[in-house]
């Protein structure tokens, strides 16, 4: 019995919006070889049954076994540019999402924060020893890996937010000069700018991006900074009025007061229904006042929230005209990012790279980060062919994140349709996660290869690659590998 010719539509309509939305990346790419392998690479990562390396892009595609090198040219040519491809799908996603963006103030909202993932090799540049602060007891205190920081952008459909991926780096483990003094916090707020965004945006942070360098980055470009305050911190009334004429510089500050001071005044505090996303039913206090917070020499808006189960804590905003409740509510989109994380780790492979450098010198355990300064030329250089190699597989694979999410938001229906699989809990009304999505667009690739028009550059560059034993779809290619 044959298939429907609406029900093929239908099936290679995931894989056509796919392809559409990869054409603006092309100026990364240094020539069209290299987009393609860019568009197989990423189908790939969305259509992998395991998350092993470069090997299980190759057993995903059904490729040949010379293929594995190829792919691994690619990660290490220099023919893509990270830094342009993140530029652009910056832009992309802007073009792609544009109705679905979270806006406050007029402002679309971004998240940043650090992710840390464990790497055991001992000839992989940037692996350092890093502390894990966490409260699970599965996770070691210290860990052998990478460090990162990471750019998302939040979004909406049908009631549930998605943090969309945008750039990600890594930003630790190798000294490159004895005379760098950048921070993490410089080093994130030149990922964040370098970005050249459009608009201003709401940058909602931890408590560890607190700080003034990075909210007088933001403010410079017209951004503005929501983050939480460590309890110990401190701020300053503004000074009072001078009564008549005095002599010498005025004064900036007014008295000193301790932030978790003002929590003894609970008769200020205003009872409120709970913002924070995915609260309902919960009570919380909170009160709202603007200090001087001498990091940055300006006032900025503190909110003190005594939540029934999450206890107290002090958040802040630069952008004065916000009320204490959006500023909770905001506050509380930042874990968005964490679920991001997870879902890059788990179901993308974002992180599953396992590239060694055999001329290295290797590490051990414990050892901090590398000072390639002191080595030859051709070993540095060799370092940051590597490095430059684990941000493009990085990058790749928040791409692919961001498509995921992106067919789930604007073809929910199409997704479920094209599922044929059992999960216990299926909502087919609210947009289904990365996981349904990769799923549907597991079956529905032969369709695309056989129906789409937009499929047959890609099915000419697929016939010399793929393997007929190992590829349940060489059939559709017969008429590439015999020419």
């Amino acid at each position: 019995m044959s298939t429907p010719f609406s029900s093929l539509r239908r099936s290679g309509l995931l894989w056509r919006a796919f392809w559409r939305a990869l054409q603006p990346l092309r100026p990364a790419c240094s020539r069209s070889a290299t987009f393609l392998l860019l568009i197989v690479v990423l189908a790939g990562l969305c259509l992998r049954p395991d998350l092993a390396g470069v090997t299980s892009l190759v057993r995903g595609l059904g490729l040949s076994d010379a293929s594995y090198y190829c792919l691994l040219h690619f990660f290490h040519s220099p023919a893509l540019d990270v830094a342009a491809l993140s530029q652009l799908w910056q832009r992309t996603l802007q073009r792609l999402l544009r109705r679905r963006w979270v806006r406050v103030n007029g402002r679309r909202v971004a998240l940043v924060d650090g992710i840390k993932r464990p790497k055991e090799g001992r000839k992989m540049p940037g692996v350092k020893s890093l502390h894990q602060e966490s409260r699970c007891n599965a996770k070691a205190s210290f860990i052998m890996g990478h460090s990162l920081q990471a750019v998302a952008l939040l979004a909406h459909a049908a009631g549930v937010y998605l943090a969309v991926p945008v750039a990600a780096r890594i930003h630790e483990g190798v000294v490159w000069s004895n005379r760098d003094r950048r921070t993490l916090l410089d080093k994130l707020g030149t990922l964040l700018l370098g970005l050249a965004w459009e608009e201003p945006l709401t940058v909602v942070a931890d408590a560890y991006y607190a700080a003034g360098k990075f909210a007088r980055a933001l403010l410079a470009y017209g951004h503005h900074l929501v983050t939480r305050v460590r309890s110990n911190g401190v701020a300053y009334l503004p000074p009072p009025a001078p009564k008549g004429p005095q002599r010498g510089r005025p004064a900036l500050y007014g008295m000193k007061t301790r932030l978790r001071d003002w929590f003894c005044g609970k008769k200020k505090f205003i009872k409120a229904p709970s913002p924070v996303y995915g609260e309902t039913g919960v009570v919380l206090r909170y009160y709202t006042f603007d200090l001087i917070w001498r990091p940055l020499g300006q006032l900025v808006r503190f909110v003190w929230v005594i939540h029934p189960t999450r206890g107290r804590l002090v958040l802040l905003s630069t952008d004065l005209t916000l009320e204490g409740l959006e500023i909770i509510r905001l506050y509380g989109w930042r874990f968005k990012i964490e679920v991001s994380f997870k879902q890059a780790i788990h179901t993308v492979g974002a992180y599953a790279y396992h590239f060694w450098m055999q001329d290295m010198d290797p590490i051990r355990r414990g050892d901090g980060a590398q000072h390639p300064h002191r080595q030859s030329n051709d070993y540095r250089q060799h370092l940051r062919r590597k490095l430059a190699a684990y941000e493009r597989h990085i990058q790749l694979g928040l791409i692919a994140q961001g498509l995921l999410q992106y067919l789930a938001m604007t073809f929910r229906r199409v997704v479920w349709f094209n599922f044929h699989s059992y999960i216990r809990i299926r909502s087919p009304q609210k947009p289904p996660s990365e996981w349904v999505v990769t799923h549907a667009l597991r079956q529905s690739w032969p369709h695309f290869l056989a129906d789409s028009p937009e499929s047959n550059t890609l099915k000419k560059f697929l016939a010399s690659k793929i393997s007929p034993d190992r590829c349940g779809y060489a059939d559709l290619l017969g008429l590439e590998m015999a020419a």
